[in-house]
C-alpha cells in the first residue's frame, strides 16, 4: 500500500505580542535574518542596525494547543522623535504567508500600541510589493523612496483606523481565515 506523503503540519492559533522573552527576540532576528538575508538578498548576513537598539520587537506566535511553538513572523517599532513612531521590518516565515492575515495582525498591533504611547504619527517604508496591503489597511503612500536599492512607498497610518491597544505585551490571539495547502 502506497501512502501519500503528509502535508506538513501548520498550526492554526497565533499570539500576536510583544516579544517579552529572550526565545522570541532570537526566533525574531533569526526571521529576519531568513527572509531579509537569505529569502530576499537585501542585506548580507545580517540586517540588524541602530534602530534595533531602541525598536520595540512584535512577534507573531505560533501556538500548539496553549503553549508557545515558535515565531512565524515579526516587525519593529520604534518612537523616532516625540510622537512620531516608525515601524519596519515586517517578515512572516514563508510557511506561514498562506495561512491568514498574520502580516496585517502584526501590522495592527505595532501602529495600535504605539497609538496607546501618544502617537501622533505613523510611518513606513514599505516595499512596492507590499503597498496593496498596507492601503487596505488605511495607510497613504506619502511619496517614494529607494532603500537597499529596491523602490518603497512611505506610507502613513490613518490613526482613526487603530484604537490603542495597551496591553501590548499580551497582544491578542489571531486565527487565520483558512489552512494553508
Amino acid at each position: 500500500m502506497i501512502f501519500d506523503p503528509f502535508k506538513p503540519y501548520i498550526p492554526s492559533d497565533y499570539q500576536v505580542k510583544f516579544a517579552t522573552e529572550a526565545w522570541e527576540r532570537r526566533e525574531a532576528a533569526a526571521l529576519r535574518r531568513a527572509v531579509f538575508c537569505e529569502e530576499q538578498k537585501i542585506f548580507e548576513g545580517d540586517d540588524r542596525d541602530a534602530i534595533d537598539d531602541v525598536a520595540i520587537p512584535i512577534v507573531a506566535v505560533s501556538l500548539m494547543g496553549v503553549v508557545a511553538h515558535q515565531v512565524v513572523g515579526t516587525v519593529r517599532i520604534h518612537e523616532a522623535e516625540p510622537g512620531v513612531w516608525w515601524g519596519s521590518r515586517l517578515a512572516v516565515c514563508r510557511r506561514h504567508r498562506s495561512v491568514g492575515p498574520l502580516g496585517a495582525a502584526l501590522i495592527r498591533l505595532a501602529v495600535s500600541s504605539a497609538n496607546a504611547r501618544g502617537c501622533r504619527r505613523f510611518l513606513a517604508n514599505v516595499q512596492v510589493q507590499n503597498g496593496l496591503l498596507f492601503r487596505r489597511m488605511r495607510w497613504d503612500k506619502t511619496g517614494e523612496i529607494e532603500i537597499e536599492g529596491r523602490p518603497h512607498f512611505r506610507m502613513e497610518a490613518d490613526l482613526s483606523h487603530y484604537p490603542p491597544i495597551v496591553d501590548a505585551a499580551t497582544g491578542f490571539r489571531q486565527v487565520p481565515r483558512k489552512v494553508a495547502a
